[in-house]
């Protein structure tokens, strides 16, 4: 009679975890990035958000965003159970320049990131195009517009963010719930048109 070994703390036949799959959410100051991440999560999302002060006066731009009260000093955190088998967690970046040095750390193990854009301010994610490039890690826009007003063409976006043509762009308005998973489903089809790492050939 053969036996079964168990871990201690499981039983047999007990479902798997789920896979996990890690999304960042990054972009420049006041562009929605906690919004998305709210509008999308299921659950109550993690915020880090503090009141801004006269402490950032001269440190944080407000150009564009002067009515915006608070900031992310750490990250968003949010989560979408897809299927029994994949769970996805969303992490938001902090968008101000002082906290840059903490994207190297919440990059680790992304699969791909969502980079959220304001057309009045589209310098704003250049840091963010940048930072996803250098890596090699796949990325999608959102173009959030604000008041539902968006002024440029999908064509004069994609020249002034200098995006290659197979980078997906959608425009909508991120605070409601199916534009934030119509960009999530973008980035998931986005990374199965892309080649498998694993399938390529080794090296001479």
């Amino acid at each position: 009679m053969t036996s079964t070994f168990v871990p201690a703390g499981a039983t047999a036949g007990a479902a798997a975890a789920p896979a996990a799959v890690k999304i960042l959410v990054a972009g420049g100051f006041g562009v929605g990035k906690t919004t998305l991440v709210g509008a999308v999560s299921e659950v109550t999302p993690l915020r880090t958000e503090e009141y801004l002060t006269s402490a950032s006066v001269g440190v944080d731009d407000l150009a564009g965003v002067g009515a915006k009260e608070t900031t992310t000093v750490a990250l968003d955190f949010g989560r979408i159970t897809v299927s029994d088998e994949v769970v996805v967690y969303l992490f938001g970046t902090p968008g101000q320049e002082r906290f840059w040095f903490m994207w190297n750390d919440l990059v680790n193990g992304a699969l791909g990131g969502v980079v959220i854009a304001d057309t009045r301010r589209l310098d704003t994610s250049f840091a963010s195009i940048d930072f996803f490039e250098s890596r090699h890690i796949p990325f999608v826009v959102a173009i959030n517009c604000f008041h539902g007003v968006n002024t440029r063409t999908p064509e004069e976006i994609r020249a002034a963010l200098d995006l290659d043509p197979h980078v997906p762009l959608l425009i909508g308005d991120v605070r409601q719930r199916a534009f934030g998973k119509e960009t999530l489903l973008a980035l998931v089809d986005h990374l199965m048109t892309l080649p498998d790492p694993a399938a390529a050939p080794a090296p001479a």
